[in-house]
């Protein structure tokens, strides 16, 4: 870190030991207790942040309305915050990408918030399109600057943006005193005149029409792209159990690795129509079926089918660190009707994305369901999200997504 030495041109707050170490550690936010003294800081403004002593510690967006008072996004004190900063981070994202994903760079994240030093900023790739979520209101009040500075560099390597669509919506972005928003920005080739709001992307290997207005989320769940493959290695000649299957992914890669058939459960009769009409794009309609249920509901009613491979994915079930405790009886209760339903010798493919439930105890989850149906559980890997949704280091909160491959005997 370095010492605060000349004038800066920018109001600072002063926080407690707790929060430098924090900081120091590698973790980007500044909580409402750490805050000692505020000297000129406004809302969705830059602010330094000074530890003991006057020591500069680093610069982010000030928001008095927030838990999350200070994001934290540089912690050098050369930085200038000006176009030429921003297009820098941009610039970095996109290569971070380019390395990481190879071919997989036509949909994938390329922004992915704290990861990538842009608190609150997440920006996906499909194919042509951008879908943008904003959650920081400093980031709020410069976004067309930075989405156009975005779409400068992607052109400048030949990568076409037709257009960008903004879905900011939901209790995080409440929590920093926004309203939902929802739409084209005036960005892209198209300038946001786009009558259709679908695209359709290929990853690996498979075709999706994704709604980029009205699918969960920003329309398609990447995060789990290498998981699908993992999983689908291991399903040529099985009968699957694909749950909360949203639009049919980990079916999809299970049948084009040579699956006999697989069921896709889902509650949302939205997300199974979508997937239906993703089985006939990729012509594997007469070897999946649907139901609509819960899972949670359905799977337990289920006695008489087996199958040989059982996919869980369920929505995070601890979406506060209060809600721990319910969630690891969900995920307890959820992977115990699924192991009822499969053969010995079977493969479990099962999925947490809830940030509050570490690997550990989530292990501990499947761990108890297995001792509960009389199966001993091998394990065959142990993932996370793709690549392009980066860990952080010192921030525990990027390592939401746990996936787990187990042979049950």
């Amino acid at each position: 870190m370095t010492r605060r030495k000349a004038k800066r041109p920018w109001p600072w707050v002063t926080i407690t030991k707790k929060g430098e170490l924090a900081l120091r550690g590698g973790h980007p936010w500044v909580y409402a207790g750490e805050v000692i003294e505020v000297n000129g800081a406004a809302d969705g403004g830059l602010c330094d942040v000074m530890g003991q002593g006057k020591r500069y510690l680093g610069t982010g967006f000030y928001n008095s309305n927030s838990l999350l008072r200070v994001r934290v996004f540089s912690d050098n004190a050369n930085d200038q915050f000006d176009d030429a900063f921003w297009r820098r981070r941009m610039q970095y994202a996109v290569s971070y990408r380019q390395r990481v994903m190879g071919e997989g760079f036509s949909s994938c994240r390329l922004v992915y918030g704290d990861a990538d030093g842009l608190p609150g900023l997440t920006v996906d790739k499909f194919e042509d399109m951008l879908v943008v979520q904003v959650m920081c209101l400093g980031i709020d009040l410069i976004k067309e600057k930075l989405l156009g500075l975005l779409c400068e560099v992607l052109a400048g390597q030949g990568v076409p943006v037709r257009a960008v669509y903004e879905r900011s919506e939901g209790a995080l972005r409440h929590k920093e005193g926004l309203a939902d928003v929802s739409g084209f920005l005036p960005l892209g080739t198209s300038r946001g005149q786009v009558q259709d709001n679908t695209v359709i992307i290929t990853e690996n290997g498979i075709k999706y029409r994704v709604d980029i207005a009205g699918g969960q989320k920003t329309g398609f769940f990447l995060d789990q792209k290498y998981n699908r493959l993992a999983t689908a290695q291991l399903a040529q000649g099985l009968t699957v159990l694909d749950c909360f299957t949203h639009t049919g992914a980990f079916a999809f890669n299970c049948l084009k690795h040579g699956a006999q058939f697989v069921t896709c459960v889902d509650a949302s009769q939205e997300a199974l129509d979508r997937a239906q009409e993703n089985a006939v794009l990729n012509g594997l309609e007469d070897c999946i079926s649907f139901v609509r249920a819960d899972a949670l509901q359905w799977l337990p009613q289920q006695q008489k089918q087996t199958y040989d491979m059982v996919i869980l994915d369920p929505p995070a079930f601890a979406k506060k660190r209060t809600a721990a405790a319910n969630a690891f009886n969900g995920y307890r209760d959820i992977n115990r009707a699924g192991l009822m339903l499969l053969k010995r010798g079977g493969f479990l493919a099962t999925a947490s994305c809830s940030h509050h439930m570490p690997r550990e105890q989530f292990l501990r989850a499947v761990q108890q369901a297995a001792q509960a149906t009389s199966l001993c559980l091998k394990q065959i890997a142990a993932l996370g999200a793709a690549p392009d949704h980066p860990v952080l280091m010192g921030v525990p909160e990027n390592e939401y997504l746990k996936f787990y491959l187990f042979q049950a005997v």
